[in-house]
């Protein structure tokens, strides 16, 4: 047995239909797991990427994880740059010492996509959040050696792996329906996040006019810097919708309309009146009226998450007749990991140097702070062993 520290978060009470999941909260605790098999390797972690399943997995929406594991404890941690400190008898192609990015296949499909994803829902697997952990060898893909890029840079690779497939499906459905027209005239626009950053930074370099809204003015400076016009969310501080007191309550409606009609506006007017050709929505829940309210015809709505919302209403008859089409994807495709890796390394798309670093004793402030929306960049990212 290999003996770890490490942040562990247990299994939650038994859920119930009149009672709300109560949130879980992070021990740091000695954590064991079983010596290496043959294809895998033991790292230490060395950066970590704070990902949206760590939020879903910590609130226990929408399930206990641990629960759905049928394990009473796991370490979470998806995203990291690790160091290869042993390998299993079978494992050839990776070196101790080298360095690797975590990529978070649990459970393939036959077409290398996703099903389960490692130290979240895949049953077994532990995660980064620990100074020692193992997994398979080929869930790691090596960082480009003497790259031009600096370590901290590359621990944001897991946003624009996710942003890459992304877009990779909503331009190409976009173009499907538009192949000859100009992407300068319209408008590719996302509610804020560094994986809807990244997509933008694509779409911007196809051509397309790109906005995007942050709520506190350091993100909406470093919109502008990036070439991405910064819209101000504070603007339309009444948009999340609920349909209870829409019907019920006269002040919030009135509220919620007047903040509905101004994002409209906006939008009206970066887009040329065209509305928003392709949105980037990973939100959902309350906001995702306002989001269908300013899509254009023929218009994509891509997500890749789910932060605020899963289930969503879509009246089909209008969908159909304004050929509107919902592009949803989940990570991206396996094989396609190196191409995107160069892709990075070549044309420097690739996260600005993260500068909120948590150290690891401070890792439930991390999770406290995204919580709470105290986060000021795109890419907070906490420390585990030394460089």
């Amino acid at each position: 047995m290999i003996k770890t520290d490490a942040w562990v978060l247990y299994a939650g009470p038994e859920p119930s239909r009149k009672q709300a999941p109560v949130a879980g909260e992070l021990r740091r605790e000695t954590f064991e797991f079983s010596d290496l098999e043959a294809d895998e390797v033991l790292v230490e972690p060395l950066y970590g990427s704070w990902e949206a399943n760590l939020d879903h997995a910590l609130s226990r929406n929408p399930v206990d994880i641990c629960r759905q594991r049928r394990e009473d404890k796991i370490v979470l941690g998806n995203g990291a740059l690790v160091r290869i400190v042993e390998r299993g008898s079978d494992v050839k192609t990776l070196k101790e010492g080298e360095i690797c990015m975590v990529m978070p296949f649990g459970k393939r499909d036959e077409y290398g996509f996703a099903e389960l994803v490692y130290a979240y829902d895949a049953p077994g697997t532990i995660g980064v959040m620990a100074q020692r952990t193992k997994m398979r060898a080929d869930n790691l893909v090596a960082v480009p050696t003497d790259s031009r890029h600096s370590l901290l840079q590359w621990a944001t690779y897991g946003r624009y792996f996710t942003a890459w497939d992304n877009w990779k499906v909503a331009s190409a459905c976009w173009r499907s329906q538009l192949p000859d027209v100009d992407p300068a005239d319209y408008l590719v626009f996302g509610w804020g996040g560094g994986t809807t950053l990244a997509e933008l930074q694509l779409a911007k370099r196809e051509g397309f006019r790109v906005a995007m809204t942050a709520s506190n003015d350091r993100r909406l400076e470093e919109l502008a810097k990036l070439g991405i016009t910064p819209v101000d969310r504070r603007k339309f501080q009444n948009l999340a919708y609920d349909d209870e007191r829409y019907k019920t309550d006269p002040e919030y409606q009135a509220s919620y309309r007047e903040s509905e009609r101004a994002f409209a506006e906006t939008i009206a007017e970066l887009s040329g009146g065209r509305g928003v050709a392709i949105f980037l929505d990973n939100l959902g829940g309350a906001l995702y009226r306002a989001t269908m309210r300013v899509v254009g015809r023929t218009g994509i709505i891509a997500t890749v998450g789910w932060k605020t919302g899963m289930r969503l209403w879509n009246l089909r008859a209008t969908e159909c007749i304004n050929r509107r089409l919902h592009i949803h994807t989940h990570a991206w495709r396996y094989d396609d990991s190196i191409t995107i890796r160069d892709f990075q390394e070549t044309s420097g798309w690739i996260g600005q140097e993260p500068t909120e670093i948590f150290d690891f004793d401070e890792v439930p402030k991390l999770a406290s702070d995204y919580l709470n929306g105290k986060i000021q960049t795109y890419f907070p990212i906490y420390r585990i062993n030394a460089v």
